[in-house]
């Protein structure tokens, strides 16, 4: 088992991944590369290792238990261990997304992708993380999750996305229960808001760059122990729930 802390990255060939994985090489850290599309995924890797990252890729589905469960292997195989796990690899699903007349068919799918996803690989590498001396889990949420944000009058919040913005909100739940099951570990999980950058998910409409969207999650997923756990953070500080 190597000294060197390993971290797997999923939705990382692009975007906000691609720098939270850029970010944690930076560091010193061997980084996985977690994403569907083999060529994106290995042109990804390519990119970190010529800039000095200890990069290697990871096929992984977080839709597909069997996918999953190879990843975990892969991990298990080159490092022994997991020292975090970014779940950033998420979806908006088609417009509209108005309550009333979505198909509620994009409502399972963005769940599907952005929660129970999260999921899966969550429990799928818990047995590595447990090996690390300070394992740290990030979820990558959004502010859209945010209930008291939402409902504050006038506030812009974008678009009604009755699919995207409440799979935030769960996932931030989730985050919670996770961090109340494991509050007597040494894992500490929290929630990242990256802010609106500019990336495929958005059509590039975003105003913040993806490696401003990456310095929360890679703060947390490097958090000194006894660091915040079951919080949602950005870069001012906390988001209300």
């Amino acid at each position: 088992m190597t000294e060197q802390k390993t971290a797997l990255v999923t939705g990382a060939n692009k975007g906000i991944g691609y720098e939270i994985a850029a970010g944690l090489g930076a560091l010193g850290w061997s980084v996985g590369v977690g994403a569907r599309d083999a060529e994106r995924r290995e042109a990804a890797v390519a990119k970190l290792r010529a800039a000095g990252v200890d990069a290697f890729g990871v096929p992984l589905d977080v839709t597909d238990d069997a996918s999953v469960t190879a990843a975990a292997g892969l991990v298990e195989d080159r490092a022994g261990r997991l020292d975090a796990l970014v779940n950033n690899a998420g979806i908006t699903g088609s417009a509209p997304q108005a309550p009333t007349t979505v198909d509620v068919a994009t409502v399972r799918a963005v769940v599907e992708t952005n929660v129970i996803g999260v999921i899966r690989v969550t429990n799928a590498m818990l047995p590595l993380l447990r090996r690390s001396p300070s394992p740290r889990i990030v979820n990558v949420s959004s502010s859209v999750g945010s209930l008291t944000r939402q409902s504050a009058p006038g506030a812009d919040m974008g678009p009604i996305a009755v699919a995207y913005s409440p799979s935030k909100t769960f996932l931030n739940g989730v985050t919670v229960q996770y961090a109340r099951e494991l509050q007597d570990t040494n894992i500490l999980i929290n929630a990242a808001c990256p802010g609106y950058c500019a990336t495929d998910l958005n059509g590039f409409r975003g105003v913040r760059t993806p490696q401003q969207g990456a310095a929360t999650a890679i703060r947390l997923a490097t958090l000194p122990d006894g660091g915040p756990t079951g919080g949602f953070f950005e870069d001012d500080g906390v988001v209300p729930w």
